[in-house]
This record gives C-alpha cells, sequence and structure tokens, in this order.
C-alpha cells in the first residue's frame, strides 16, 4: 500500500485531527459548565438583591402606612375646629390691600 513514512505521516495527522476535535469538545464542554455557573452565581445573586428591595419595600409601606395614620387621627382630633375656622374666616372676610399695591403709591 502506502511506504512506512507515509503511513506514519497520516497516522500523525488523524492523531492531531483526533486530539483538534477532543480539544474542542472538551472546551465546549469546560465553556458549558462556566457559562452554568455563572448564571447560577447571577440567580443567587439576583435574589439577594430583589429581597433587599423588597424589604426596604416592605419597610416604607410600613412607614407611609404610620404617616397616614397619624395625618387620619390628627384629621379626626382638630377637624372640626378646622372646618369652624375656615367658615368663620370665609363669612367674616377683612380686606386687605397686597402689599404689591400698597408699595406703588
Amino acid at each position: 500500500m502506502f511506504p512506512v513514512p507515509m503511513l506514519t505521516v497520516l497516522e500523525a495527522r488523524e492523531y492531531r485531527t483526533k486530539r483538534v476535535k477532543d480539544a474542542k469538545t472538551e472546551a465546549q464542554k469546560e465553556i458549558e459548565e462556566y457559562r452554568k455557573k455563572k448564571e447560577e452565581e447571577f440567580k443567587k445573586f439576583e435574589a439577594e438583591q430583589s429581597s433587599g428591595n423588597k424589604k426596604a419595600e416592605d419597610d416604607a409601606n410600613k412607614d407611609a402606612n404610620a404617616k397616614v395614620k397619624e395625618i387620619e387621627q390628627a384629621g379626626k382630633k382638630a377637624g372640626a375646629k378646622v372646618v369652624e375656622d375656615l367658615i368663620k374666616t370665609v363669612m367674616s372676610p377683612y380686606p386687605e390691600v397686597p402689599d404689591k399695591i400698597s408699595r406703588e403709591d
């Protein structure tokens, strides 16, 4: 068939081709493992961050609800007086010249 040196060259080419294919397959496996690892890290990081945001949001809602209740209590406590003062002021006008007009004289 082929002389001995030619077989060696063909075998070397086949061996090299096989090594390149094996290296490529191994590199693909490593890339997939790395990608999976990074995706898991990202999901973990995302979960930690969103839980922190959720806690901050819950705290803000608690504070807002407390302020609303405080305002409602103040309204119940002084609401009648505010309405009375408002009606009194509207019903008994006291005319005043605005500062801007009085300075033009």
